[in-house]
């Protein structure tokens, strides 16, 4: 099998070192020089142009700054939709758009070819060790053929669903971890206007319930299944808590954005009535509003809690 590697920065080179460690016949491309010899002296083989590597390989790998660089590497002259051949596969490494991702597959599927977003999480170190997720949209027999190919590139793939929906995770993933960030940058900063040491409150604050588990951890006993009774702690209780926290930041002078939409939230909660419910239930709101209805069987919920202990 001949591989081709589109885009040698930070995440590419790393990755493509890997498939070079595995033994991979590997092709590669990038509009720097200097970042496509680095590889050709790891062993890879350059290719002059993006036709030229396409048209001479059966699986296509592209990691790129984002969507519009990803439009013009596929759909721009001499790009690889004019060079396309039937039954090759592509699978885009970069955290592009879902709207690209279909507009891809569409053009793949049209010329009997295959394509699967598969953005990764790990950063440049990972990239270059192979500790990467790479979640995977797209065809799962494709998937399949390639998953010796893709632990190449990265030690934990998982197919997610269909083409966008690896993208959709990544997303997902990156705007969670910004958000718990700007949470935790306004608790921090109205502990540290109180008088209380950062670093205190970093230390402390892993002896609680919110240190000792992830956030991940915490969606499963109400919010995945979507039972909210009986309460493990009441809404009403977490409601006066929150009160007291975003009375104590007016009274400091700490702006408290996301605690004070929090607080607006779980107030609306209990004047529908859910105040002896979960203190986790006025996460139905935001439910609500999507459209959307989240309850996840028991069985596979409890198959999905033990394969993450692995």
């Amino acid at each position: 099998m001949k591989v081709g590697f589109i885009g040698l920065g930070l995440m590419g080179r790393g990755m493509a070192n890997g498939l070079l460690k595995g033994g991979v016949d590997l092709l590669v491309n990038d509009i720097s020089a200097d970042a496509k010899a680095a590889l050709v002296t790891a062993g890879a083989t350059g290719a002059t142009d993006l036709a030229e590597l396409t048209r001479a390989v059966d699986v296509i790998f592209t990691s790129l700054p984002g969507p519009a660089e990803v439009e013009q590497v596929v759909f721009g002259p001499g790009g690889i939709i004019e060079n396309l051949q039937s039954e090759q596969v592509m699978f885009d490494l970069t955290t592009s758009s879902r709207e690209m991702a279909c507009k891809i597959d569409a053009a793949f599927r049209s010329r009997g070819a295959w394509f699967l977003d598969a953005p990764v999480s790990g950063g440049p170190a990972g990239a270059a060790s192979g500790d990467l997720a790479i979640w995977v949209g797209g065809e799962r027999a494709v998937y399949d053929r390639h998953l010796d190919l893709l632990k190449k590139v990265g030690r934990m793939p998982r197919h997610v669903g269909p083409v966008g929906a690896g993208t959709v995770v990544k997303l997902a993933h990156n705007m969670s971890g910004y958000m718990i960030m700007a949470s935790l940058a306004e608790v921090f900063s109205v502990a540290t206007k109180a008088g209380v040491d950062p670093l205190e409150l970093w230390e402390a604050m892993h002896l609680g319930m919110v240190g000792r588990a992830s956030p991940m951890d915490m969606l499963v006993r109400q919010f995945l299944p979507g039972a909210y009774e009986p309460p493990a702690f009441a809404l009403r209780l977490a409601h006066k808590d929150v009160a007291l926290g975003t009375l104590m930041a007016r009274e400091l002078g700490v702006p408290m954005r996301i605690a004070n939409m929090t607080f607006a939230e779980m107030t609306e909660a209990l004047g529908r009535g859910w105040g002896n419910q979960d203190s986790r239930a006025f996460l139905k709101l935001q439910l609500e509003r999507a459209g959307v209805q989240i309850a996840v069987e028991p069985e596979r919920l409890a198959r999905a809690v033990e394969d993450a202990k692995r």
